[in-house]
């Protein structure tokens, strides 16, 4: 056993100190970013924002207006062969959509007929794994890479350097980063493991962006300026669930409870999930996550400009004319703990 002492940090511990600016309108902001993955060799151009694999989430016609907008989808890995063979064949060139899969022999054979169908339509891929921790995990990467050399893998989740420098150096492009900070995850709860989220941005992309890699934040944002934390940490990607929940493009059931108009929004370790795609909860292991009800909140193209507009901001409040200078110019002031419970962290 041993304890580390150092300092570790969620967005809720900090603030981004402001800095002159010669911005006179948040409209002066450049947000898309352009990346050439290490491994893949493949440009990229877009809003780096993911609508998370999450079946009430990543949907079809989630990634539909996402692709509209701008921004990235990871389709949840519950959708049928002849359904995602649909949507590929017609999803235009430059939409960013991922295909998410396991690391089962079943989730590598389906992928593979799949793939074979729709060809290079299918050019991004998330691996998404609870623990990437694991030798099979790294070995099922190894062998993906090796089998499709020209696809963009986006793999975790992990929350350290080393980890990071292990997936980049095995053939991910884009590495997952987050380990309990979703607002229905209950790994922390239920495990006692996890990671501070912003000092797992901090470390891992210092970590990946010293190789030629790149990471996704995943989980614990909650409002706009949680976006801003993230990206001036270093994360190239954010992936977003409970912020995308509760939209028309989720495809969830709208439910009438005390007069209000409400969805359900659960994590893909609850029992509800595991309910709905495994039968049940099995012997072996806990449910890792909850079910909540969210208010109803329409079609999601609302939201998203709400998000970009709080990032947008940030960036003008620290002299920031596109997204991709935020990082260089972001400065975080800690704030005791004390504070965030009398003002409710925000």
């Amino acid at each position: 056993m041993r304890i580390e002492e150092d300092q570790k940090l969620d967005f809720n511990d900090v603030l981004i100190r402001p800095k002159r600016s010669t911005l006179t309108s948040r409209s002066e902001v450049e947000l898309a970013r352009e990346f050439t993955f290490r491994q893949s060799g493949r440009k990229y151009r877009g809003v780096p924002v993911i609508a998370a694999n999450m079946d009430t989430v990543g949907t079809i016609a989630m990634a539909a207006e996402l692709s509209r907008l701008g921004l990235c989808t990871a389709l949840h890995k519950h959708y049928g062969e002849a359904e995602l063979k649909a949507f590929f064949r017609q999803l235009p060139r430059d939409a960013t959509v991922f295909y998410s899969m396991g690391i089962t022999a079943a989730d590598y054979e389906k992928f593979r007929r799949v793939k074979a169908v729709v060809k290079d339509a299918i050019t991004y891929v998330c691996v998404d794994v609870a623990n990437g921790y694991t030798k099979s995990f790294i070995d099922f990467i190894r062998k993906l890479r090796k089998a499709y050399p020209d696809i963009t893998l986006m793999a975790g989740n992990v929350v350290t350097g080393e980890m990071t420098e292990e997936l980049v150096l095995n053939g991910v492009d884009i590495v997952k980063v987050g380990i309990g900070p979703g607002s229905v995850c209950t790994t922390r709860k239920m495990t006692g493991v996890g990671y501070p989220q912003l000092s797992a941005i901090i470390e891992c992309g210092d970590a990946a962006h010293g190789l030629g890699g790149l990471i996704c934040s995943d989980g614990g944002c909650t409002a706009p300026g949680d976006l801003a934390k993230a990206f001036g940490g270093g994360a190239d990607f954010v992936m977003l669930g409970g912020m995308l929940a509760g939209h028309d493009e989720c495809a969830t059931a709208i439910e009438e409870v005390g007069g209000a108009r409400k969805v359900r929004f659960y994590g893909m370790s609850s029992r509800t999930a595991m309910q709905k795609f495994s039968g049940g909860v099995a012997d072996y292991r806990a449910s890792e996550g909850k079910e909540v009800l969210l208010d109803y909140r329409g079609p999601v193209e609302g939201t998203v400009q709400e998000i970009l507009g709080g990032v947008r901001s940030a960036c003008t409040y620290v002299g920031a004319r596109r997204l991709k200078e935020l990082s260089k110019r972001t400065t975080f002031i800690r704030v005791a703990r004390q504070l965030n419970e009398v003002f409710g962290k925000s």
